[in-house]
């Protein structure tokens, strides 16, 4: 039997081959791990489907594959049959499709003719969100040709959906017009002949540092992003930190600052549910979340990974401090699992210990904002009409400014504060 790489996850389509676990030749047994591979920040391992014997293997360690892909081919152990993985559920994109279209479906509205190409003196192009241009990119067609129905021609999801019912109904008329224009291609951007100036060294991007790029590229482009800056008086923090640090590690936890990064951020966005929000730009919606499931970036040799604690809210600062632990560790080792990369609703960036101060993150999507921390130092500052040294933490709340407003981010980030300056000693003590 043919063995092919399935469906992983929920828009997991591609990875790259990091670990062949098999040989030509070599008896295998169903759901013993053939090989792993990398995708989207985490390293998983594909089981066989069935036992039997390895006697093609047509993947090479480095290759680029996607869904479908020929991994290997097995000659089955007799008298068992492969199990084929169910068919992957749809995504809840997908699921929403059907009624989102028929809702917002004219049924009189004028189809858009194809021979319509956007005009404009200036040679600029047609009016659109980045959402809509990133949509008409990934299907391949020309924003040019759709006539947008808003404003000064603004192209908004529904002329999109028109222009593709326009092709398909040329489509089904067995017209011999090509179905989509599509964009050209933009040209190859030149790099210089740096080797001219003196010796170089190239390196191929892992399929970690472009995955980390594509999503900081759409970041940038998709988010209307705004940052607002603060700092947190954390003197007693520190000292509530070192007083109970010991208690902690007897019960094999550390009692870092993120731990108590984690407990506040919590709190603050049960109280602020706008920055646990992602936007529904196709259905005009703000999608609330009633949990707290908060991503830690963390620096590895492979480049930044966020695995996601769940459910931060309702756990206690030592299974905090313990889930940290582990998890970070587990991301060092490249042994966190896809599962564990998704569904988090808020991140946090600490390059504290490694001695930055305030810096400005970029939002992981569809999350709407994220909190950077840098390193705290020695400040002096006025209290109570008196200088004195206090530990000051740079913070930066970048936020998608389509959700918080200015006041909004400004309250959340207070809230944020006003929890670590406060942070109750009842809350750190081990019972």
């Amino acid at each position: 039997m043919d063995v092919k790489l399935p469906q992983l996850a929920e828009g997991v389509e591609s990875g790259t081959v990091v670990n062949i676990l098999v040989a030509e030749g070599q008896d295998i047994k169903k759901d013993q791990p053939i090989m792993e591979l990398e995708t989207q920040k985490a390293v998983g391992s594909i089981p066989a489907p069935a036992s039997g014997i390895v006697t093609k293997i047509h993947v090479k360690e480095g290759m680029e594959i996607s869904v479908g892909h020929l991994l290997i081919t097995i000659r089955e152990a007799a008298g068992e049959a492969a199990t084929s993985p169910p068919a992957a559920a749809p995504s809840p994109v997908e699921r929403r499709a059907p009624e989102t279209f028929s809702r917002r479906q004219p049924e009189s509205r004028e189809v858009t003719p194809l021979s319509y190409r956007h005009q404009s003196p200036s040679g600029a192009p047609p009016p659109a969100a980045p959402s809509i241009r990133k949509i008409a990119l990934d299907l391949g067609i020309d924003l040019s040709r759709v006539k947008g129905s808003e404003a000064g021609g603004r192209i908004v999801l529904e002329d999109l959906r028109t222009y593709i019912r326009r092709l398909q109904q040329i489509a089904d008329a067995g017209a011999t017009q090509p179905l989509v224009q599509a964009a050209p291609a933009p040209p190859r951007s030149e790099v210089e002949d740096f080797s001219k100036w003196g010796t170089v060294r190239r390196e191929k991007m892992s399929a970690l540092r472009r995955t980390v790029s594509r999503r900081m590229v759409e970041s940038w482009t998709m988010i209307p992003k705004i940052n607002q800056f603060d700092d947190a008086d954390i003197t007693a923090l520190l000292a509530l930190r070192k007083k109970h640090a010991p208690a902690y590690q007897k019960k094999g936890a550390h009692l870092t600052l993120t731990s108590f990064l984690l407990k506040a951020v919590a709190a603050a966005l049960i109280k602020h549910p706008r920055a646990n929000a992602s936007v529904d730009e196709a259905a005009g919606e703000i999608v609330f979340k009633d949990y707290r499931h908060i991503g830690v970036a963390v620096d590895t040799e492979a480049g930044l990974i966020v695995p996601v604690l769940r459910d931060v809210d309702k756990k206690n600062l030592l299974d905090i401090s313990r889930e940290l632990g582990a998890i970070t560790e587990k991301t060092r080792q490249r042994k966190i699992s896809l599962e564990e990369l998704q569904g988090g609703t808020f991140a946090i960036s600490n390059q504290g210990s490694i001695g930055g101060g305030h810096f400005t993150p970029i939002i992981y999507s569809p999350q709407v904002a994220i909190l950077g921390v840098g390193q705290g130092s020695p400040k002096p500052v006025v209290v109570d009409g008196k200088i004195a040294i206090r530990t000051l933490l740079p913070l930066c709340l970048s936020y998608d400014h389509r959700v918080l407003d200015g006041a909004d981010a400004v309250r959340f980030l207070r809230e944020i504060i006003a929890g670590l300056e406060s942070f109750p000693e009842a809350d750190v003590r081990i019972n």
